[in-house]
């Protein structure tokens, strides 16, 4: 048998090869390098025959665009289920190709690790140790391990230095360990924390914090910086060689730092890797010196300075806490945390990763890991080796065997007075020298030096971040004014204007120069990210969705939500109004990206847990029985596709609002491989529209033979527990007169099933009609032949058009077909275009806020309240609130204004207001005889007229059209037919001018009242009327005055 290769991309794949009666075979052609590659090997060796099912291959599960392999397709169910055609063809397609929508010529979704790049022509991509643990590393030691930590340690104590570094790498580690399950539930791109939360909690959480997050990277770059030159302006100063004066010196050296750095950014992430290595051999180099130097004997200048070497005095000395100037444990913990951050550092190139999902965990945890051992380490040799105070004054001697009393004994018993630092304030010493490590060490200028790469890789490490980070962000389009930064360049796809923009913010950050105000709040949007890592973790655990299934184990939901809390108590024991400010600034963005509503769906963890708690409602309210105080109408319309009726959803949207279900229906008539095909084609577009457009309401739709079986599918099935529909609403069928009798038929049964169903039952009749899927229709074609003859423009352009993306491929379209859409598309004829514009404005009746009038209610008949409850929530309404109720009831002459006096009394206990009650007293007399003539022209076609003749023929008349109006039926029900015929004069005389009009709806009994004679019922009552409401409840009370 041939196999068919996919020809040159169009979905066309013969399916049957008509020589041989078995199924096809399918093979993929590979569209980045020409080569014929096989998606699936033969099944016949595994199964013993051939088959159009496949077997399982990644190449199924692949996004479109993706850049490990196209995308491929298996047969879909209706091909293997269908009946098998001998001689017929099947069309699969072979690949999926990139819809093209917000990309920028690189394929978005898909960036498995399963093809190795190319060194040599494709993107530098980073391992584990390169890419993670030493940026994290880089980033974690800064210059607190030379500046600050002897100070953390002198006024904690190493007892609560141990308990302040152990709280920080428990918030640290806690945050790794979820950020390690997160990343490990899929396929990781770029974007660092942004990405991470984004597709774990949604756009709305994603973006809020992916924006503060690049910002805060921004300016930690300024931060950095000016750590970097104020450490080099001390330089200058002691050797008196300032240029200006300090300030100045530091703005200038600072802003030559960052264009040194931005070049080295912007000259590519391989060069940029090269230069941390270089730094972190620097820094290493410095921790040994500390190291190295604790074991090198003392010098007299450096004994008189506090370091002694060590010493169990010393080191039982520094245990206890000497917190002064105000510290407390919080204010020295809140002061040292910042130094405990930066373990997003890998994470936030995971677009440069080689294979992030496995890289990310194991170099954060790691470098956590040696950090923290490090701190500890020089922390605690510290501690053993250096005195909290010294004068630096070497003929500060004890006389030998002076008593040693009072304060600095341990300096005492070792030679030395001190005794005067607890008068006045030394200059050495552990509390009181910023710079013992560099006493300390072996060699001086390296601690310089491991100041200088400590500040620098921390400040190259967040130049890096933020630009990666909002490149994210704005290629996802959720700030659209920010697309413009989504374009990358080079093999790398560098964000080069994500570069220039954090380059200017830095700029203008360092030439502010004070960053004591703008630290803490930067401290707080990093921390503010670890609590949604955290919280994503818990989140996405929580809801227990089949789809969360990290290859990381090593977590907890429950321990995931404790660092959550631990990261939003940090952020206030840091700077309680830099915490308040950092939640201010994301509930603002948040509650921006919420209302703009981007158009994204990943399949987040908040879309689970909404599920799980509509299942969880669902399930409690189901264990409830109805109470008539909580009746609400619960909608099904019979609208059709749901653009079609708009007037009918607007007004069913007017009652169930957002607070009761509405379910707009369509069933799709014909023979079930027909109607399938067209329902699931409509089943998300419908959905669609009636989200854009703001309906509150569930698109649902079913297949069947015949329409009345479809309706009565939907009105026994619909619905979910307690959420089920009570109310029918459809559309007066105008065109019944002209309809064949299987239609009439058809209408009437399913206003019938609806009260055999208990269903409360509406009818909304319009002059101008309902049904305006005509003109949807037009209108579609002529947007479509728009569309097609842009196309074609753009293929006669030079270049083709601006291609949308990668994997776009043109579409060739016939000017033939073209036309003939285009010329189906004109314009109709005057008399159908003024009809049309009349219909149009009638269907956006309901739409518009209704000016200031009436709503009449006709309660004619007890429905258990329906009737009333209808229009009265109806006044409730925005769109409704200048329209008032009157009040249509029928009494006797008699007794009129007892009748009036019981409704309003019924009308105070229900505790609905309304303008005016009307007593009809003369409802029972006879209509006008224009009126009835009316009536005998509209059902005259539809009399069977056998009175006339004999009983053989009668009933042989009756047999051949037993859906005709007999002169018997209309005999029995000439008072009920009179009564309609009156009931629309009344209401023409006292509701012409009415905004709506409510009448109670005439019930036909069944098997007594023929169809057509109840059309005409219907039809007679509402004739020439503003828009009318027939409605019927199913005489079960939905309205109470018990409290």
């Amino acid at each position: 048998m041939e196999r068919f290769k996919s020809n040159g991309g169009e979905h066309v794949n013969p399916a049957y090869d008509s020589t041989l009666d078995e199924p096809p075979v399918y093979e993929e052609n590979s569209f980045s390098n020409g080569e014929h590659r096989m998606v699936r090997p033969s099944v016949v060796s595994a199964f013993g025959h051939d088959t159009l099912d496949r077997v399982p291959n990644i190449d199924f599960y692949r996004n479109a665009g993706s850049v490990s392999g196209p995308r491929a397709v298996r047969p879909s169910l209706q091909e293997l289920h269908n009946v098998f055609q001998k001689n017929g063809a099947i069309s699969v397609p072979d690949t999926v190709e990139d819809d093209g929508e917000e990309s920028d010529g690189t394929p978005s979704d898909d960036l498995e690790s399963a093809v190795p790049a190319d060194n040599n022509k494709g993107p530098v991509k980073f391992g584990w140790i390169r890419g993670v643990l030493v940026r994290c590393m880089l980033n974690i030691w800064g210059v607190m391990l030379f500046i600050r930590l002897s100070w953390v340690f002198g006024q904690a104590g190493w007892g609560l230095g141990i308990v302040v570094i152990a709280l920080s790498c428990v918030v640290t580690t806690i945050t790794g360990l979820s950020m390690s399950a997160i990343c490990t539930n899929g396929i990781v791109r770029g974007g660092g924390a942004y990405y991470l939360i984004s597709r774990s909690l949604g756009p709305e959480f994603g973006g809020s914090i992916g924006l503060i997050f690049a910002f805060a990277n921004a300016v930690a770059v300024a931060m950095y910086v000016v750590g970097f030159a104020e450490t080099v302006v001390d330089l200058l100063k002691e050797h008196d060689v300032l240029m200006v004066d300090e300030l100045n010196d530091i703005r200038i050296i600072g802003c030559i730092t960052v264009v040194f750095l931005l070049a080295i950014s912007v000259a590519g992430m391989e060069w940029e890797a090269k230069a941390q290595i270089i730094l972190l051999i620097i820094l290493l180099v410095a921790i040994v010196n500390v190291f190295v130097g604790t074991a090198i004997p003392a010098t007299a200048d450096k004994k008189s300075k506090g370091f002694f070497n060590y010493n169990s005095k010393i080191f039982l000395e520094n245990f206890t806490p000497d917190f002064r100037e105000g510290e407390t444990f919080f204010s020295v913990f809140s002061i040292f945390f910042p130094a405990a951050t930066g373990i997003l550092a890998g994470a936030n190139i995971s677009g440069d990763l080689r294979d992030p999902q496995a890289a990310i965990p194991k170099g954060t945890l790691l470098a956590i890991l040696i950090t923290a051992v490090t701190y500890l380490g020089v922390a605690l040799c510290v501690s053993a080796s250096v005195v909290r105070d010294a004068t630096g004054n070497t003929t500060d001697l004890i006389t030998p065997g002076a008593p040693c009393n009072g304060s600095a004994v341990t300096a005492c018993e070792l030679g030395y007075n001190f005794s005067s630092c607890a008068v006045q304030k030394c200059n050495f010493g552990a509390m009181n020298n910023f710079q013992v490590m560099t006493m300390v060490s072996g060699f001086g200028p390296l601690i310089t030096a491991g100041t200088f790469s400590a500040t620098l890789s921390s400040a190259l490490a967040s130049l890096v971040s933020a630009p990666k980070v909002f490149q994210a962000l704005c290629k996802d389009n959720i700030y659209k004014a920010l697309h413009f930064f989504a374009k990358g360049y080079g093999k790398n796809n560098e964000p080069i204007r994500g570069y220039i923009l954090t380059f200017i913010i830095s700029i203008a950050f360092i030439l502010i120069g004070n960053l004591n105000t703008i630290a803490p709040i930067i401290s707080n949007f990093f921390l503010a990210s670890y609590a949604l890592i955290n919280f994503s973790c818990f989140h996405a655990s929580y809801a227990k969705s089949p789809g969360w299934r990290p290859a990381y184990k090593y977590y907890n939901m429950w321990l995931s939500l404790v660092g959550a809390v631990l990261c939003c108590v940090v952020m206030f024991v840091i700077n309680w109004w830099a915490a308040l400010l950092t939640y201010g600034i994301e509930i603002l963005l948040y509650i921006y990206v919420t209302v703009k509503k981007p158009d994204v769906n990943w399949g987040s963890s908040t879309q689970a847990v909404t599920f799980v708690s509509a299942v969880s409602n669902a399930l409690s309210l189901s264990g409830v029985e109805d109470h008539v105080k909580n009746f609400r109408p619960q909608i099904i319309a019979l609208t059709g596709s749901a653009r079609n009726r708009p007037a009918l959803l607007d007004l069913a949207h007017s009652l169930s609002k957002n607070f009761g279900l509405c379910l707009t229906c369509e069933v799709f008539v014909g023979p079930r491989s027909e109607a399938l095909q067209e329902m699931n084609a409509g089943m998300e577009k419908n959905q669609l529209w009636l989200r854009k457009t703001k309906r509150k309401a569930f698109y649902a739709a079913v297949a069947c033979d015949r329409f009345r079986e479809g309706t009565e599918s939907l009105l026994q099935a619909s619905g979910l527990g307690r959420m089920k529909p009570n109310t029918l609403m459809i559309g007066f069928k105008k065109n019944w007169r002209t309809s064949d009798a299987e239609s009439v038929q058809s209408y009437v049964g399913i206003l019938h099933d609806a009260f055999d169903f208990e269903y409360g039952t509406v009818v909304l009749r319009m002059n101008q009609g309902l049904d305006v899927s005509h003109i949807v229709e037009a209108e579609e074609e002529m947007l479509k032949a728009a569309r097609e003859q842009q196309a074609r423009e753009n293929e006669m352009m030079p270049n083709g058009g601006k291609p949308r993306g990668l994997f776009r491929k043109s579409r060739k379209v016939s000017k033939q077909v073209l036309m003939t859409r285009v010329s189906v598309c004109g314009p109709p004829p005057p008399q159908i275009a003024k009809m049309n514009e009349r219909l149009l404005e009638a269907s956006a009746h309901f739409k518009k806020k209704q000016p200031k009038g009436t709503i009449d209610v006709w309660w004619l008949f007890d429905d258990g309240g329906l009737t009333l409850l209808l229009p009265y929530i109806l006044t409730t309404r925005k769109k409704w609130k200048d329209c008032k109720l009157r009040i249509f009831i029928a009494g006797q002459p008699e007794r009129s204004d007892l009748d009036k006096q019981e409704m309003k009394s019924l009308l105070k206990k229900f505790r609905i207001n309304c303008t005016d009650i009307n007593v009809i007293d003369n409802i029972h007399v006879k209509p006008s005889s224009e009126s009835l003539k009316k009536l005998a022209d509209m059902i005259e076609p539809f009399c069977l007229h056998e009175g006339s003749k004999d009983t053989a023929q009668a009933e042989a008349m009756q047999r051949e059209q037993p859906w005709k109006i007999t002169d018997e039926e209309l005999n029995s029900f000439e008072e009920k037919t009179n009564l309609q015929v009156r009931l629309n004069e009344v209401l023409q005389e006292n509701s012409k001018s009415a905004n709506l009009i409510i009448v109670s709806m005439p019930i036909a009994r069944k098997e007594s009242v023929s169809d057509f004679l109840y059309m005409a019922w219907l039809d007679i009552l509402t004739m020439d009327l503003p828009p009318t409401l027939l409605i019927r409840g199913n005489h079960k009370s939905v309205l109470t005055f018990y409290s």
